[in-house]
């Protein structure tokens, strides 16, 4: 547990990388990320990027809040029971989440969260997953649930990782491997369902939507540009102090980053319970409040492409693909679209998926896993729209195709 430990408060770093949020009961069975290699017939014959990097909440976390003192936990069934190895994981889903499927598009296995590898470099050398089950841009979004790893101490193990790379293998070839590799950012949904959507800190009379949006990317961009580093090694700091911005890293080669959007959490069956909506109509009103923080996210994007012409920065809105499952459900396979497999109460968005008994027999039909997350069927439609947009456009200006594509000729 001192590993754990060490890896959790170690300070220096920065980062970029997915997210979303959860609300599950402690379970004491503890289950370590499993590294997989993805089927070798759909799998590119040799990888087109050397790793992954995942920041962000549950809708990627896979496994971190597994070694976490936390409410937030899918390490018991039926979590994991459509997963390759029929097995929890971490993951919240019936089976594989987004950056599962996105790894196999690049060839590469699945990504180990931090805490469930060794700390070898050969553990981490195909990425790593900094994902928890939580996490905010705002530190104290979802503390109520217990333990988290925050978007700063997120940042912090990113840095661990690159200073082992670089005792490891050199500073060169550590530069390349990082500046070659695609990140993947997602966060901010926590800070609506644990936070702002919760009132803490009387924050809803504070802040109006709009304004809340634009403190969110504020306090992002403060954690990214004001981090502090303590470090006597000169090729450490100048590495450190190239990471602290957005500019440098451009001059450090980072050129490949996904940024995804919030999901229509309006429509998710927690909010439907809780809103005591009669026909399982979205929540306007919440769903509102995405839209508007995604498109602050887009124009972000937009300004830091034109800003850095040679980086491959892409937005991904997530908002826009579920609504296309949600509207048609039909032709993507879909019968119950308000209703949760797992879960108790109306929509069973009322409390969330505790036992196996709790599920539905048949989750590919189901658009909601739980409270909150979408099944694994979803997750696979907007990886696609992600990698080359085979159901609906979802990523600007560019797919995570052509992005790695291009790269690799």
């Amino acid at each position: 547990m001192e590993e754990e430990k060490r890896k959790i408060m170690s300070t220096n770093g920065v980062v970029f990388f997915l997210v979303s949020s959860t609300m599950i009961l402690l379970s004491s069975t503890i289950v370590e990320s499993t590294t997989l290699t993805l089927s070798p017939s759909t799998a590119p014959s040799s990888p087109l990027v050397p790793a992954l990097f995942v920041i962000g909440d549950s809708s990627v976390d896979c496994g971190t809040n597994n070694f976490l003192a936390t409410f937030a936990r899918a390490d018991h069934l039926p979590y994991g029971r459509d997963f390759d190895t029929h097995q929890p994981t971490g993951r919240f889903s019936n089976g594989r989440i987004p950056v599962d499927y996105l790894a196999l598009r690049v060839g590469l296995p699945f990504v180990p969260s931090y805490l469930g590898q060794t700390g070898a470099v050969d553990d981490m050398i195909h990425g790593v997953n900094y994902a928890s089950a939580g996490a905010g841009i705002i530190l104290s979004s979802g503390s109520e649930l217990g333990q988290h790893i925050s978007l700063t101490q997120q940042i912090q193990q990113f840095t661990d990782t690159l200073q082992q790379f670089i005792l490891s293998m050199g500073e060169d070839a550590a530069t390349n491997l990082i500046s070659n590799s695609v990140f993947y950012v997602s966060i901010g949904i926590n800070d609506y369902i644990h936070y702002y959507l919760l009132n803490e800190s009387n924050v809803d009379n504070l802040y109006l939507p709009w304004h809340f949006n634009h403190f969110l990317a504020s306090s992002l961009q403060q954690e990214i540009r004001v981090f502090k580093i303590s470090c006597n090694f000169n090729t450490f700091f100048k590495i450190f102090l190239t990471l602290l911005h957005t500019q440098n890293l451009y001059n450090l080669n980072v050129r490949k980053v996904v940024i995804t959007g919030l999901a229509p959490i309006g429509c998710a069956p927690h909010y439907l319970w809780q809103y005591g909506n009669e026909n399982g109509e979205c929540v306007e009103q919440i769903n509102d409040m995405a839209v508007e923080f995604n498109f602050l996210t887009r124009y972000m994007v937009e300004n830091l492409a034109a800003e850095l012409p040679d980086a491959n920065i892409i937005f991904c809105d997530v908002f826009e693909g579920s609504m296309d499952i949600l509207k048609n459900h039909e032709r993507y396979g879909f019968n119950v679209t308000t209703e949760a497999c797992c879960g108790m109460g109306k929509y069973k968005g009322w409390i969330m998926c505790l036992s196996p008994e709790m599920a539905c027999s048949n989750s590919s039909s189901h658009i909601w896993w739980d409270q909150f997350h979408p099944t694994d069927a979803v997750n696979a439609i907007l990886a696609d729209n992600i990698w080359n947009g085979r159901h609906t456009k979802m990523c600007y200006p560019k797919n995570l195709e052509d992005m790695v594509i291009k790269m690799a000729k």
